[in-house]
């Protein structure tokens, strides 16, 4: 097994040219705007969970926060989508890519915290220094509190990284392992198979649950900001 364990997650060219951006616009094709005044039923569910999640979401927002309502649901829709497409054979994964998932994280983190100076500039100012704090503390929590917020949007891309390399990481492994079991124990293959299969479907929650927590944080900034 001389298979680089990480030459899944390399960025895929076509004659040298990166088709990543082809994979990246993919997922839009899954959800298609309805021009039918019935829908059909797969069109029907979709909507129906748009808009339960989307309901989910904005329960907490004012009036400010739900205009970041459209940026959201597509948000998740789209790393959703992207991690299930990422879990087919011979596929190719973008939200493995730490710099593809800071480029998602570090702009809506700055919209949520310029919205916040703008709007709410006492109370945010107020996180960087808690009531009460003695005068000798203060520039050491200044300094603290300035250096969590600037990793907020390093920790949101690091962990849906993290998670999504791990599990395709894992299901690889078990996988190649179970391939040479075949050959030596047959037992212990059908041991390891039944483990990948169940692998797979934890993978298939952790790609829905990493782009719902993704989304999800990003709104508690929004909320915290408006």
């Amino acid at each position: 097994m001389n298979e680089n364990l990480f030459a899944s997650f390399m960025t895929p060219s076509l004659m040298g040219i990166p088709i990543v951006m082809f994979i990246i616009m993919f997922p839009t094709i899954m959800f298609p705007s309805p021009n039918r005044l019935i829908n059909n039923r797969i069109i029907t569910i979709q909507q129906w969970l748009i808009k339960l999640i989307l309901k989910q979401m904005m329960l907490l927002h004012s009036t400010k926060g739900r205009t970041w309502s459209l940026m959201l649901i597509t948000l998740i829709l789209f790393i959703g989508t992207t991690n299930l497409l990422g879990l087919l054979p011979h596929s190719f994964t973008p939200t493995t890519q730490l710099s593809m998932n800071l480029g998602m994280a570090i702009p809506l983190w700055a919209g949520a915290v310029l919205l916040g100076f703008r709007y709410k500039t006492k109370s945010s100012l107020a996180h960087f220094l808690p009531q009460g704090t003695p005068i000798i503390l203060i520039p050491m929590l200044v300094i603290i509190e300035t250096i969590s917020l600037f990793i907020q949007p390093m920790a949101l891309a690091v962990r849906l990284t993290a998670n999504i390399t791990a599990g395709h990481l894992l299901m690889h492994l078990i996988g190649g392992a179970t391939s040479v079991l075949f050959s030596i124990n047959t037992p212990a293959a059908l041991t390891t198979f039944i483990i990948l299969l169940l692998l797979t479907m934890l993978e298939f929650a952790v790609a829905l649950i990493q782009a719902y927590v993704f989304t999800l944080l990003i709104s508690l900034y929004l909320h915290d900001n408006t």
